[in-house]
């Protein structure tokens, strides 16, 4: 990873990404300890920063156990926006699938 993401354990399978600098939410990653050495090999934490950062979120920028880098979300990424003051974002739902 290019730059050092601050994590905090919750339980076993959940860890918070605090809310810090331009983020409007915390981020909320759902993994294993075990699956947490290879989630660092990539950039797919700084992409659940950069959704905490959009307009109208709703709620923390979620990843799921999958999570691997994607184009604009990680893979398994979940964020919710509110429909009037969020957005619509092409990245997270994919561009193969949109």
């Amino acid at each position: 990873m290019s730059e050092k993401v601050k994590i905090e354990k919750i339980d076993e399978y959940r860890y918070l990404i605090p809310r810090e600098g331009k983020m409007r939410t915390d981020g909320l990653i759902f993994i294993s300890e075990a699956m947490l050495s290879g989630l660092m090999q990539d950039e797919s934490l700084r992409q659940v920063i950069n959704v905490a950062w959009l307009p109208g979120i709703v709620g923390p920028s979620l990843a799921m156990p999958d999570i691997h880098w994607g184009y604009g979300f990680p893979i398994g990424g979940v964020a919710a926006f509110d429909p009037d003051q969020g957005i619509v974002s092409p990245g997270g739902v994919g561009y193969d699938i949109n």
